[in-house]
């Protein structure tokens, strides 16, 4: 049940630097005598501490009152500890974009009064919202300078705070085994200290792994653990996590009376915190259970609370999940019509989804390509106008020189002249060479970030919608087995499953194509190997690859990505518009040589026709083409087939 990843990473404090469990009474005893002074900030933030996972917004006006108290006393580093709280509630409610603000603000403070202590735990605060945003490698670089600040000013406290952290992250890329070892070291070494909340943390975090592994077996106890220490602190949102967590292993191993009875206990819990995202999966979970043990009715009762949370409170991703297992009750039910419909709503919504996360992410491109453009027109103008400038001293001090000396200052003058020529000259080509070099920066940023989508899309279809597919076929075999059906409702009960099948083959296929995962593992050889034996399965076409040198030094993935997004268009061309029945894809590599040949003996083309072509597949070639700095040569005729021979030049 990969849906509760999300609710489970944003109850990761970002601000638990040693934070204690304190009386709350007492602490609130001292404020009727408080005074306007550092210690009264520091007691905003303790009693804010102690509400923030039961009542956080709460906990949120105790650390503005903080915060307005360290501005009035004159106390930077009370405003610095106001980004580190106020930003861990921020964190749960996903309002990610106003934590990254104050946590920037909180860094250059934290530089500005030279504080390294804060700084640290300010880079590693911006690093975690980062992880949240998906941008691990922005997040992994935040984490590393603070993990560098932390080694410079010797302080051994954080180390497993910030192993902690690095397991998170190496959760979210897929590194599970790595993940556990860190998780691992971090247990041991808060098992040490005095600290139930972050301890809890871990447990809940290290259970993560293991249950994506499918070893339930290790996941459960250490859930259970986590259970335990929220009780008795009474954290709501450590027993709600842990509570989701075992609801979701017990799915996995099939226990739904136990299933049934965490995602119980979490859905009082989240109902008292008023957390509707927990409410949300709270109630799927259970109506999965109902559903498990054929209890139709309360699993169709649950499931659309569900959605109607979902809708009140703006969950699109959560309110697809719902539509999902909505559909799966309906199967259920045999309602076909209904459970398709629900399908298709879900599908339509997964992939709004998906491209308003695809347009978010192209826009962040543009913003960055034209912000780098603007400021290297600002610094251009900048040196253009020092160098005229500069040209204007000489020509003053020349013309009060002439005045002196005319005749052998003539002579000066004009090697002056020549020498700004040649410098002018000089500059305008380092310019030129400037402005190709950041436009090639810009290409590889586009490029690597389309890749990077690329892979995470396929992540989420093999993961996400891979795991649910697969379910619902397992129901519907659970079903066929327990159901009396007429002939014509069973061969519309197969035609269904065959349907399923379908469906679960183009979603892998999909997912392949988005990133293939043997050009990862195996290399680009084996990358182009393998498409070119698919698109010869499918006997639309006769395709032959042939390589020569791949097996030397191997080619670095960047480029190896570039090359196989050139052949696939490519050969997709030769699919949709040659009516070809042979082709060739041949690659050798000499040296830092690649020599790419793409052959076919279909109806060919007008090459320049082609070469003007504002298409999309032409256009991603090209601009693939120029980030690799490669030559190409096109020939083709009508009638003659065509053929593409590339030259790259590796770095």
């Amino acid at each position: 049940m990969k849906r509760l990843f999300f609710l489970i990473s944003l109850l990761i404090s970002p601000s638990l630097f040693g934070q204690q469990v304190l009386n709350l009474d007492s602490l609130l005893g001292l404020l009727p005598n408080a005074k306007e002074e550092k210690s009264t900030v520091e007691l905003y933030y303790l009693i804010g501490q102690q509400v923030e996972n039961s009542e956080p917004e709460l906990a949120k006006s105790y650390y503005r009152r903080a915060l307005d108290l360290s501005k009035k006393i004159g106390y930077p580093v009370g405003e610095i500890k106001f980004a580190h709280n106020y930003t861990f509630v921020l964190n749960m409610e996903g309002k990610f974009d106003s934590a990254l603000y104050y946590n920037l603000k909180a860094i250059d403070l934290a530089k500005e009064i030279q504080d390294s202590l804060h700084l640290g735990k300010a880079l590693l605060n911006t690093g975690t919202v980062y992880r949240y945003l998906s941008e691990y490698e922005i997040a992994a670089e935040y984490y590393q300078q603070g993990k560098m600040v932390f080694d410079q000013i010797g302080e051994e406290d954080m180390k497993g705070f910030i192993l902690n952290l690095l397991q998170i992250l190496y959760s979210d890329l897929g590194w599970h085994q790595r993940s556990i070892e860190v998780g691992k070291e971090a247990l041991s070494y808060y098992e040490q200290a005095n600290d139930p909340i972050i301890l809890a943390t871990v447990l809940n975090n290290l259970g993560l792994p293991y249950s994506r592994l499918g070893q339930n077996e290790k996941a459960i106890p250490l859930y259970y653990r986590a259970l335990k220490l929220g009780e008795s602190i009474r954290d709501f949102n450590i027993q709600g996590t842990a509570l989701l967590n075992l609801g979701d292993s017990y799915e996995q191993t099939q226990d739904f009376l136990n299933m049934e009875k965490n995602f119980s206990k979490a859905l009082e819990l989240f109902e008292q915190m008023d957390r509707k995202d927990g409410k949300i999966i709270a109630l799927r979970g259970l109506s999965i259970a109902r559903l498990y043990q054929k209890q139709f009715q309360q699993a169709l009762d649950l499931i659309n609370q569900s959605l109607d949370l979902a809708d009140e409170n703006n969950f699109p991703v959560e309110r697809q999940k719902s539509l999902l297992h909505l559909s799966n009750v309906f199967f259920a039910l045999n309602d076909i019509g209904k459970a398709r419909k629900f399908m298709k709503e879900a599908s339509i919504l997964a992939d709004k989804i998906i491209n308003d996360e695809i347009q978010e992410k192209t826009l962040e491109l543009e913003k960055k390509y034209e912000s780098e453009k603007q400021k290297n027109q600002i610094l251009n103008l900048e040196a253009e106008n020092a160098a005229q400038m500069a040209i204007s001293q000489k020509r003053i001090l020349v013309i009060w020189i002439l005045v002196i000396l005319a005749a052998s200052l003539t002579i000066i003058g004009l090697l002056i002249q020549r020498k700004n020529l040649h410098k002018q000259r000089l500059q305008e080509q380092r310019i030129r060479e400037l402005e190709t070099e950041k436009q090639l920066t810009a290409a590889e940023a586009v490029i690597k970030g389309e890749e990077q989508e690329r892979s995470r899309l396929a992540k989420e279809l093999h993961d996400g919608l891979g795991g649910l597919l697969s379910g619902i076929k397992f129901s519907f075999q659970t079903m066929k087995g327990n159901l009396v059906l007429t002939h014509e409702n069973a061969r519309l009960f197969e035609r269904s499953l065959d349907m399923l099948d379908t469906s679960i083959m183009e979603m892998r296929r999909v997912a392949h194509n988005l990133m293939p995962e043997n050009l990862i593992k195996f290399g680009l050889d084996a990358a182009l190997r393998d498409f070119c034996e698919d698109i010869n399965q499918t006997g639309v076409i006769d395709l032959r690859y042939q390589s020569f040198g791949l097996q030397g030094e191997p080619i670095d993935q960047t480029s190896s990505i570039s090359i196989y997004r050139i052949v696939q268009e490519l050969v997709n061309n030769i699919l949709k518009h040659a009516e070809a029945r042979n082709g060739l894809v041949q690659i050798t590599k000499t040296g830092k040589q690649v020599l790419l040949d793409v052959e076919d003996d279909g109806k060919g083309f007008e090459h320049s026709k082609m070469l003007l072509s504002n298409g999309i597949g032409w256009s991603n070639i090209k601009s693939r083409l120029e980030y690799l700095n490669a030559k190409f040569t096109l020939d083709s005729a009508p009638g003659k087939g065509s053929s593409i021979h590339i030259e790259i030049e590796l770095p």
